[in-house]
């Protein structure tokens, strides 16, 4: 791996050259504010079986309902979490006119909190603070619905028309949102920069899109704690924490355009 700084200094110059950057994030920016990871060890899918968790067995059982509320409300994944360093540097991107969107697997709407605004935040896997009737489709936020289970409610259904309530994530077993997944595929294939944060690329379709944006020309940056698929195909790796590396590549790129802009000295 090259020495992170020339590696540092290496994704800043590709920013400062992009026109249009994406970015996509995966659950290791997420871990840095306190969300619990779903796959790593330790993680959500070592303490319960992932195979009782389907879309199939939310819509069909009551007590699978029950099950997925409470791993829900003790898994910690609707917690009061806040955006990291990672979050805030990502916004800082949007804030230099360099950023065209933010595609992510994550589901805890922290970009949007960190700054991104929220049509330029493309969720692939849906936002866990909102819940939504799946009969007349009204929308709920999830502390409304959190407070419900407090109280003793186990399984909550809409007000209106006693509908399945579910968490607006996606299930196991359940589509992607398809008009998510179009505009995030369309703007993948449109940028001139890719940029890979906290992701694995092991989970499909999602993983996808640097492919997508590679096929196109685009230029491929990755920053994982681990290897990927993708490494040997990027124009720069770097392993290391989401957080200190994007301030790292922010403050560097901040620096150079301030350079920029200074008018030049005249001599005497």
């Amino acid at each position: 791996m090259a020495d992170l700084n020339y590696s540092i200094d290496m994704i800043s110059n590709l920013i400062l050259e992009a026109k249009r950057v994406v970015v996509f994030t995966g659950a290791g920016v997420s871990t840095e504010s306190g969300i619990p990871d779903f796959r790593s060890p330790g993680g959500i899918w070592s303490k319960y079986d992932p195979e009782e968790f389907t879309i199939q067995k939310f819509l069909s059982s009551p007590e699978a309902r029950r099950t997925h509320w409470k791993m829900l409300t003790e898994g910690g994944l609707t917690m009061e979490a806040e955006p990291n360093p990672a979050h805030y540097a990502i916004a800082e991107l949007y804030r230099l006119g360099k950023l065209d969107c933010v595609i992510t697997q994550n589901v805890d709407n922290l970009h949007q909190e960190a700054g991104v605004p929220r049509d330029r935040v493309f969720e692939l896997h849906g936002n866990m603070q909102c819940a939504v009737c799946l009969n007349c489709h009204k929308r709920f936020s999830m502390k409304e619905i959190l407070q419900q289970i407090r109280e003793g409610i186990e399984t909550p259904d809409c007000p209106d028309c006693h509908g399945i309530i579910k968490p607006d994530a996606v299930f196991f077993g359940e589509a992607l949102p398809q008009t998510t997944v179009m505009e995030a595929t369309s703007r993948s294939q449109n940028c001139d920069l890719f940029i890979v944060i906290g992701s694995t690329l092991a989970i499909y379709p999602a993983a996808y899109m640097p492919a997508y944006a590679q096929s196109a020309g685009a230029k491929l940056a990755i920053i994982n704690l681990s290897p990927t698929p993708l490494d040997h195909q990027a124009t720069i790796v770097i392993q290391g924490k989401a957080g200190e590396i994007m301030s790292q590549v922010m403050k560097k790129v901040n620096n150079k355009m301030s350079s920029r802009r200074k008018p030049p000295s005249i001599s005497q």
